[in-house]
């Protein structure tokens, strides 16, 4: 009997180590499912998409924004019209030669001062070196700012040698507002941030 007593803190402390093992067992089990997961779902939420990278930290998901998409001014356009303008003149075909010559030093203008800004989540109308506010728009009213959301499709005319981009958006009406711009900027990188930020087009892309 004073063996058995004797012997019983032995036993109980015996068998809180064991539970004890068994708790720090279950808890560095339960530890590791929860990193597991937790690093999948970082492996998961870390996966590119449309151009998008988002990564998870531990103190919380930051997003980093796609960057801002300039293209470059392009002046095929207004110097093909002048050229023609010119040809028209010289052939004494100034009847036609007038408007040609006047859209053609229009677009020259323009291509100058406008620029198309595709930010992370729209495409906004911008002028100058200093990328100033372009105001309302003078045809369907609102700001030269479409968000990307609400494109319902677009197109570009002729891939090979673009002239004029369309498209349409629900942001101005509910029903759709359709837009047609002269391209006056680089067909190629115009092209390929439309895709990326809007989603394919119907035709295919400038070769």
């Amino acid at each position: 009997m004073a063996c058995a007593l004797l012997s019983s803190p032995i036993l109980l402390s015996s068998q809180r180590r064991e539970v004890g093992l068994y708790a720090r067992s279950c808890s560095s089990s339960f530890y590791e499912k929860v990193i597991y997961k937790q690093s999948f779902l970082r492996r998961e939420i870390g996966s590119i998409r449309g151009g998008r990278v988002v990564v998870a930290s531990v103190l919380g998901r930051k997003v980093k924004k796609r960057e801002t998409v300039i293209p470059e001014p392009d002046y095929r356009i207004p110097i093909v019209l002048l050229g023609l303008a010119g040809g028209l003149a010289y052939n004494d075909n100034l009847l036609p030669a007038a408007p040609v010559g006047l859209l053609g030093l229009l677009l020259l203008f323009q291509t100058t001062r406008v620029r198309f800004v595709f930010d992370d989540e729209a495409l906004e109308v911008k002028v100058g070196e200093q990328l100033d506010d372009s105001g309302e728009n003078v045809f369907v009213g609102g700001k030269n700012r479409w968000k990307y959301s609400t494109f319902v499709n677009w197109e570009l005319w002729w891939p090979n040698f673009p002239i004029l981009v369309y498209f349409k958006e629900t942001q101005t009406k509910p029903e759709g507002q359709v837009h047609f711009f002269p391209v006056i900027f680089n067909g190629k990188q115009l092209y390929d941030v439309m895709v990326e930020r809007a989603g394919p087009s119907k035709t295919s892309g400038p070769k």
